[in-house]
């Protein structure tokens, strides 16, 4: 069984505890950070709008791709440790549902967590990223609540049925 594990920054621990719980000893284990790279868009083209000067050199960019890089890696590291067993660890850049759903290429199972309104059951539990990937990954999805499930009372009621035909007047 190869299972891709995605972890994301406030609920990685809670993934990786999941991941360890469920998964088989012999499993072959990716642990996977997607880091978005839309603040180094926004850097790039605060730079070209600047009345149409350019800077020479990318350094802006350069240094947010760096602290990026580098959070991946550390994030990663403490996920490979908390885990306590061998995984491999990778890191992509890009637009996250996309490079998620892309590493599930040859998986048999992704486990996330979910990253949305986690007081309440509900679809608003899963937030956009984590529902395209769920809505696309080609493999089995496990998807767990990083925090104890809220009560069956967070459900909203039932929308209001309008009368039957026979009770409408006329």
């Amino acid at each position: 069984m190869h299972a891709l594990v995605w972890i994301i920054e406030d609920t990685w621990q809670a993934t990786i505890a999941q991941a360890a719980a469920y998964l088989p000893v012999d499993a072959e284990i990716t642990l996977l950070h997607v880091a978005d790279t839309e603040a180094e868009a926004v850097a790039r083209a605060a730079r070209h709008g600047l009345l149409g000067r350019h800077a020479p050199v990318h350094a802006q960019e350069d240094q947010l791709r760096a602290i990026s890089e580098q959070a991946a890696a550390e994030l990663l590291s403490d996920a490979q440790s908390t885990l306590g067993r061998p995984a491999r660890c990778e890191a992509r850049r890009g637009r996250v549902e996309r490079e998620v759903v892309a590493a599930t290429e040859d998986i048999d199972i992704l486990i996330l967590a979910r990253d949305g309104d986690r007081a309440h059951l509900g679809p608003r539990s899963i937030g956009p990223a984590a529902r395209f990937v769920i809505d696309h990954a080609p493999c089995r999805v496990l998807l767990i609540w990083p925090d104890p499930a809220p009560p069956l009372t967070t459900i909203p009621p039932p929308p209001e049925q309008p009368p039957p035909p026979s009770a409408q007047s006329h």
